[in-house]
């Protein structure tokens, strides 16, 4: 991990992330999409937590990962590096690849976000980034992994340390799976090994540790 990684400060900005949070409820830029925005709030953090899109669960619930996946999300990380989900949510900015519901595909399962819709919503990652000039981004799965570096198989790039840099912010990157059940790879003889692995490395970064201390 990058000494620069190391020694950035935590970010205070809060008036400024609270501002970017009400204007990212209010945004409407995707006539496919199906609002609201979910939001995980205005959280000053060195850790960014980027999932997909909410499914049909979190737009009543208010929060990302408000479903199955995100039991399955916050027992890794309770596992790994004992933070509950409530210290999680309150010490992690959670934010997505795109942040409304896709909706449904007429096959069933939700709806991917198209390569337009994402790419309205890659101006709101961009600021978060640099508002938090966060020290370590956790991608999860693979349509978030592609956003920060090429991915074609997750055994390619679970279980390593990316250093990276996007809207000019240098940060670690440790990807994860998609913890939904609907996404086998998790539970395949590469990919249990390569879960856990990537769950040490978090465990053991800088910026998680500093939630622990501050916990």
């Amino acid at each position: 991990m990058s000494a620069r990684t190391k020694c950035r400060p935590a970010t205070d900005n809060k008036e400024l992330l609270v501002k970017h949070v009400a204007g990212l409820l209010k945004c409407r830029r995707c006539a496919a999409m199906n609002p609201p925005v979910v939001s995980g709030g205005p959280v000053p953090s060195r850790v960014l937590l980027v999932g997909q899109a909410p499914g049909d669960k979190e737009p009543v619930f208010g929060r990302p990962f408000a479903w199955t996946a995100g039991k399955t999300l916050f027992r890794w990380f309770k596992e790994a590096a004992g933070l509950d989900e409530a210290e999680f949510r309150s010490s992690v900015y959670m934010a997505a690849v795109c942040r409304c519901f896709p909706g449904k595909k007429a096959s069933g399962g939700d709806r991917v976000p198209s390569p337009e819709e994402i790419k309205n919503c890659s101006s709101w990652l961009d600021r978060e980034l640099e508002l938090l000039q966060p020290a370590l981004v956790i991608p999860v799965g693979k349509l978030a992994i592609a956003q920060f570096t090429d991915v074609e198989k997750l055994d390619e790039v679970v279980g390593k340390v990316f250093q990276l840099e996007r809207a000019g912010v240098a940060f670690d990157l440790i990807p994860l799976p998609h913890s939904s059940g609907a996404s086998p790879w998790r539970y395949s003889a590469a990919g249990k090994p390569l879960l856990a692995r990537a769950l040490s490395l978090l465990a053991e970064h800088p910026a998680i540790k500093e939630i622990r201390r501050a916990g």
